[in-house]
């Protein structure tokens, strides 16, 4: 962890040429994962050319290793820098809720850099997220420190229900990344057509809300340049709710596909997103999201 702490004391410019190698050696050298990125692009935009679905993938792949200095430097940045690289364009959307003392649910995705919109949307709200621990003790200690820099209370997965009720008086955000695959058997499963595709969400944001009956928004962010980025908030629900009938998912779905269509290089490729296994276990409540041509 220390030499990790020393590296990230280099100035960006510096990480930068060294995301520039990662990129030749992941890219080029020792594939990362790069069957896997290929399939998943030609299956989710099948309308595109080899050479479009190339294209992506290269800069997929520099946006990765761009990602993996961006979240070693949250080590040592300071709160004004990284305030300057991460802008949230509308933050008044939330403040209504804050003057109410009203909770709310702040759902994103993996776009890059999803882990300095966790950390920089800090400087203006109050922030609990969920994760879910990580086998590799390593990995988990480094990104606890990461994502807890500037505050942020951690709430373990299997722990969100009783955290609910606990801090159920404070207002905050609570942060959740709802686009990972549900690969438990235990977890609650939601399918619907995601890029083309059958797709397994966590049923849990429906759940959270209906229980919660707290509004609900999407977190978006989009890079305008190597080191800088732009985060919006999307309205996705409102309570009061009905259980069994929220539409939590799908607007999600919907919104989430909006932004990697727009920017499909910004996206994960390299996640095993596509699983089919527990895919049976999971029924469909609503009609499926639309996707766009």
């Amino acid at each position: 962890m220390l030499f990790l702490r020393l590296l990230s004391r280099l100035p960006l410019g510096v990480l930068y040429l060294f995301s520039n190698f990662l990129f030749v050696v992941a890219y080029y050298v020792i594939p990362y994962r790069k069957k896997l990125v290929r399939k998943n692009l030609v299956n989710s935009f099948p309308e595109k050319s080899p050479g479009d679905i190339k294209k992506i993938e290269r800069q997929f792949y520099r946006n990765l290793c761009d990602y993996a200095v961006e979240t070693l430097k949250v080590l040592t940045i300071s709160r004004e820098e990284l305030n300057k690289r991460v802008v949230f364009t509308n933050p008044e959307l939330i403040e209504p809720y804050r003057l109410k003392n009203q909770p709310i649910i702040g759902l994103a995705s993996h776009q890059f850099n999803w882990e300095w919109l966790l950390v920089a949307g800090n400087f203006h709200f109050t922030l609990d997220y969920v994760y879910q621990p990580i086998n590799n003790r390593l990995t988990d200690t480094l990104l606890h420190a990461i994502r807890g820099r500037f505050g942020g209370y951690a709430i373990k997965r299997n722990e969100l229900a009783r955290e609910m009720v606990k801090r159920r008086t404070l207002w905050r955000m609570i942060a959740i990344v709802s686009d990972q695959y549900p690969g438990q058997r235990k977890d609650k499963k939601y399918v619907t057509k995601f890029l083309h595709q059958d797709t397994a969400f966590f049923q849990a944001p429906d759940q959270i809300a209906s229980l919660t009956q707290y509004p609900v928004v999407f977190s978006t962010i989009k890079k305008i340049k190597r080191g800088y980025y732009q985060a919006t908030f999307v309205p996705l629900t409102e309570p009061p709710y009905i259980k069994d009938q929220e539409n939590v998912i799908e607007r999600y779905v919907q919104e989430a596909e909006k932004v990697i269509r727009e920017n499909p290089a910004g996206w994960l490729w390299s996640h095993k997103r596509w699983k089919t296994r527990h895919l049976k276990q999971a029924s469909a409540k609503y009609p499926p999201a639309s996707t766009a041509s």
